[in-house]
């Protein structure tokens, strides 16, 4: 009788469905584990930060507490694309190597890691001179046993002269574009700063695709004034661009953004914990098992976040999303 009762707990175990999480995709691809090393440089920012496109920022961008490698909060200088003149090149250079190796170390030491993509995370990473992005990601490149690069971006930030060279390196090497789609809503857009367009980020990302390279959509769950539906829909035409992956995340205020004000004066209520949940196993669900996903939630554990304070414990989330997920059949 025990044992049958066991035989039978291992069945239904062995009957949920593998989804395709990025680190299966790597292990398939490559047989090995890849570990992403997330690289913060001094000196990059963003059009809706120096008043090109808007100021201010994103309503929720606190760029440092999305950057766990930004050394700098106040770069000395900033680039810009028009200005071809970059004096602290070699500055950069040495700091990408200096958290490149050692965030490789503590990998190394923790999980006998090997293989790695340097992830290009903060701010807006294609923006500046040509000149510098070559030379920055081809340092990325030159280190022992990295296999490629994950470049975050904005796809008003992209061009063709940029996507003719990340096009060079993928012809040997595994080159993602991380683009911040957040919503297709104009009205979102504009209501969260973004400075941006559904339009435009449909142009680029058709673009980026065209040109054979990888492209994962970051998506914000919870964002003003959008019900579940609006979330769903973001999700639909994403798929419909024929994007390769997917990260999922939760609208949570942290101090010292265009957002706390609206939240402190009571004009902006936090999604629940309840509703992400739910919105996020429904995506999964619709989403082609061909997408992979790179990230189900976030959240910060300091004393900058502000709402919702169930964002403050990931890991704890990441097990919920994945009981909810057991409940439909799904194994994150």
């Amino acid at each position: 009788m025990t044992i049958s009762l066991k035989n039978s707990k291992i069945t239904k175990k062995n009957s949920l469905e593998n989804l395709l999480t990025i680190g299966r995709y790597f292990r398939s691809k490559f047989g090995e584990t890849i570990y992403k090393v997330p690289v913060s440089i001094s000196g990059f920012t963003c059009p809706n930060i120096d008043g090109t496109v808007a100021k201010g920022g994103c309503s929720f961008c606190e760029n440092d507490s999305f950057s766990p490698n930004l050394q700098e909060k106040k770069p000395k200088f900033k680039l810009h694309p028009s200005n071809p003149l970059n004096p602290y090149l070699q500055e950069q250079l040495k700091q990408l190597e200096l958290q490149f190796n050692a965030t490789r170390q503590r990998l190394e030491n923790k999980f006998g890691t090997k293989k790695y993509i340097v992830y290009f995370q903060s701010f807006t990473n294609t923006y500046a001179p040509i000149e510098t992005l070559k030379a920055l990601y081809t340092k990325a490149l030159s280190f022992e046993n990295v296999i490629g690069l994950s470049i975050g971006t904005r796809t008003d930030c992209m061009s063709d002269e940029i996507l003719d060279f990340i096009e060079s390196l993928s012809k040997d090497k595994e080159i993602w574009v991380e683009y911040g789609i957040q919503s297709f809503y104009d009205e979102t857009l504009e209501e969260i700063n973004r400075g941006d367009s559904a339009s435009n980020m449909r142009e680029w990302i058709s673009k980026t695709k065209q040109r054979g390279l990888n492209v994962c959509g970051h998506l914000i769950y919870g964002l003003p004034n959008e019900t579940q539906e609006m979330m769903l829909e973001t999700l639909k035409q994403t798929i419909e661009l024929n994007v390769d992956s997917i990260k999922f995340h939760p609208l949570y205020v942290v101090k010292n953004t265009l957002l706390t004000a609206k939240y402190l004066n009571g004009k902006f209520e936090p999604i629940s914990e309840e509703l992400y949940i739910d919105t996020v196993v429904k995506s999964i669900k619709i989403l082609p098992r061909n997408i992979s996903i790179q990230r189900i939630t976030a959240g910060i554990d300091d004393n900058t976040l502000l709402a919702p304070l169930w964002c403050k414990n990931k890991h704890q989330q990441i097990q919920k999303i994945k009981k909810a997920l057991v409940k439909e059949g799904l194994r994150y």
